[in-house]
């Protein structure tokens, strides 16, 4: 993932008393909330006239499987790039222009069709998909290919598609937020003029309308694309009617901490200077400032969750929150993602459900990986279905579907209402290496290693930079499904301490590979969609990358210890599903410093005690609709009992 914006909150404190007034003015307005009546006035007499919320004449055709056929075409297509109207989000007192390129059918007079949005940073730094497509225009500015298939597809079956470049990137003026209050409202922005909220202008000036549109949106995109579609419907705006992300961001704080750890210094500024490369000169800004605001405000110093961070905090923040979300969300994650860490996802579905929100999800074995490019077929398919539910409101009975689709194997799929629904099971680690039911008394030692990996702890064998516990050999197949936790009360004088921990599968089998995400790009290609001699509707085919390994790393986690003395953490692994063979054995493992992941605090060759009695692994185990665990339906058998082979010994103080 990639990219940052500026702190509103720290420019606007910057301004000059009037400045500030109009600052918040727009801000409160950008954010829906009531604002000041003569504001409220001024803005009713600059706004546009509203758009029909349906359209006047049939803009789709169903074809014979109920979806929404081609009959448009797509070599016909109405291109435009417009630019769309709102606050002042990077502090400089100069209103933004966020600009929005258009590709929409060529209708018949009095239809509207709604709209099918990809908003992005990524449109002339990186590009988008697995081809890292990017935007290209016609000689007068005017769109003329967008990145992936949507447009090829869905243009033609009566949707418009928008992709719209964020603030402080490609063709927008601003400077960017790292998912702050820029990023979203600039975005937020859009919906506004699609629905008759806002003004726009074309290039050399010309006012723009949306009455080709019925208002409805739905947003989707992948990582930083995803995070902008969450944190939009955490604004409420309306018209925004569903949310596809793709391995999207919650919470910020998520991304770029654990536990009071950060995964790397300095990530805010580097990554907002470097998604705001390769911009269009004549909409750039030297964005510096706003840069080296965003890394004192981040605080790396401490890793603590602060003002900031609440500010980038989609679930429950002090500026967007999931109570205000109205949108539908179909959330699309990729188990094995390092990069935007399951974490995501699942505090976010959790969020959602809390306030009634109906959420469709997908997750699959893979890492930081599109669906289109892992189960084209399948993934186009349902999302078309997803689309005509949602922006045509037409009765296809997606919405009476299982809810879930998870893999919880390589190609195994399985279907469910909900998510998780699993039992907690408690282990606790015993002196001679295993993990059982009941607690143990003593304590265990490891020595931290400053240089250390989590993978270096991950084999058998003695180890004094780490702990590790199993449960031995499985008796029956089992499937974790939510998110394990470690709780553990330790001991060290460190100045700042850390632990790691980790949940390891070990065993031989045939897995999804860790490298590369998972994915492998073929020689082959499928198209869908129409194709022009500008934009083609084809993509080379990707597969799973398999592997047969020994073991495999599951889970991860990772938190501050804070000061000397004694603490206890609980700490939160990646959430998952996946089944563990009968015959393989769940290991834990605990440890200081993983340089792999994390910043290095401890940078001593600290002791650290574990208490024994007071560390617990919960397990979230499927026990009900999943393999029979013996006589306690409460707790598999082979957890309860462990047996076979013991990988290490600890060494009790």
């Amino acid at each position: 993932m990639s990219t940052t914006p500026a702190r509103v909150r720290d420019r606007r404190r910057a301004a000059p008393a009037a400045a500030l007034v109009a600052a918040l003015v727009a801000l409160v307005a950008a954010l829906g909330l009531a604002a000041p009546a003569q504001a409220s006035a001024a803005a009713s007499a600059a706004s546009p006239t509203s758009v029909a919320a349906k359209p006047a004449a049939p803009a789709y055709t169903l074809g014979a499987d109920g979806t929404t056929k081609a009959t448009y075409s797509y070599a016909d297509a109405v291109h435009e790039s417009v630019w769309v109207d709102a606050p002042d989000l990077d502090g400089d007192g100069t209103p933004e222009k966020v600009a929005a390129d258009i590709i929409r059918p060529k209708v018949a007079a009095g239809t509207k069709v709604p709209v099918i949005m990809d908003a992005s940073p990524y449109y002339s730094c990186c590009g988008r998909g697995n081809e890292n497509e990017l935007k290209s225009y016609d000689a007068d500015g005017t769109i003329a290919k967008m990145p992936l298939f949507y447009d090829n597809y869905f243009v033609p079956r009566g949707y418009a598609v928008v992709e719209v470049d964020m603030a402080g990137t490609n063709r927008s003026t601003g400077c960017v937020d790292e998912g702050g209050p820029s990023d979203i409202l600039s975005v937020k922005a859009v919906i506004d003029w699609l629905n008759g909220r806002a003004t726009a202008h074309t290039l050399d000036g010309t006012a723009a309308t949306a009455d080709w549109t019925t208002g409805q949106v739905g947003m989707i995109g992948k990582s930083y694309d995803g995070t902008l579609a969450n944190g939009v419907a955490a604004t409420g705006v309306k018209g925004l009617k569903t949310i596809v992300p793709l391995s999207g961001i919650s919470s910020w704080y998520d991304y770029d901490r654990a536990q009071g750890i950060p995964y790397y210094d300095g990530y805010a500024p580097w990554l907002s200077s470097y998604v705001e490369g390769d911009r269009d000169p004549a909409f750039s800004k030297d964005c510096t400032a706003v840069n080296d605001r965003l890394g004192t405000d981040a605080d790396d110093a401490t890793g603590d969750y602060n003002a900031f961070w609440a500010e980038r905090n989609y679930r429950d923040g002090s500026l967007f929150s999931a109570k205000k979300v109205k949108a539908d969300v179909f959330i699309v994650h990729g188990l094995q993602d390092t990069n935007v860490k399951t974490l995501n996802f699942s505090r976010w579905e959790e969020a959602l459900l809390a306030n009634h929100v109906k959420v469709k999800m997908w997750l699959s074995r893979l890492g930081h990986v599109d669906p289109f490019d892992y189960d084209r077929a399948t993934w186009v398919s349902t999302l078309h279905r997803w689309f005509d539910h949602e922006l045509y409101g037409i009765d296809n009975g997606i919405d009476t579907e299982p809810a879930v689709r998870v893999e919880v194997s390589p190609n195994h799929w399985v279907t469910e209402r909900s998510w998780p629904h699993s039992t907690a099971v408690r282990l606790h680690p015993q002196a001679d290496g295993t993990l059982a039911r009941k607690p143990a008394t003593g304590a265990a030692t490891f020595t931290n290693d400053p240089a250390g990996a989590f993978l270096f702890g991950v084999a058998a064998g003695d180890n004094p930079n780490r702990l590790l516990y199993t449960t031995g050999a499985l008796t029956k197949n089992v499937r974790i499904a939510g998110t394990p936790t470690v709780t553990v009360k330790v001991s060290d004088d460190a100045p700042v301490g850390q632990l790691s921990v980790g949940l390891v599968d070990y065993g031989t089998a045939e897995r999804v590979s860790g490298g590369n995400d998972g994915a492998e790009t073929l020689d082959t290609e499928s198209c869908y969609g129409e194709s022009t001699d500008v934009d083609d509707a084809c993509y080379y085919d990707v597969q799973r990358l398999l592997e047969t390994s020994d073991y495999q790393i599951l889970d991860q986690g990772w938190a501050k210890v804070p000061g000397p003395g004694t603490h206890t953490l609980s700490i939160d692994l990646a959430a998952d599903d996946v089944v563990i063979p009968a015959g393989h054995t769940i290991g834990l493992i605990i440890m200081g410093v993983d340089a792999w992941n994390t910043d290095v605090w401890d940078t001593d060759a600290t002791p650290y005690a574990v208490d024994l009695k007071a560390t617990t692994l919960s397990l979230p185990v499927v026990t009900a609709g999943g393999p029979r665990f013996g006589k306690k339906k409460a707790l598999p058998h082979d957890l309860a009992t462990p047996r076979g082979a013991r990988h290490g010994k600890r060494t009790p103080s």
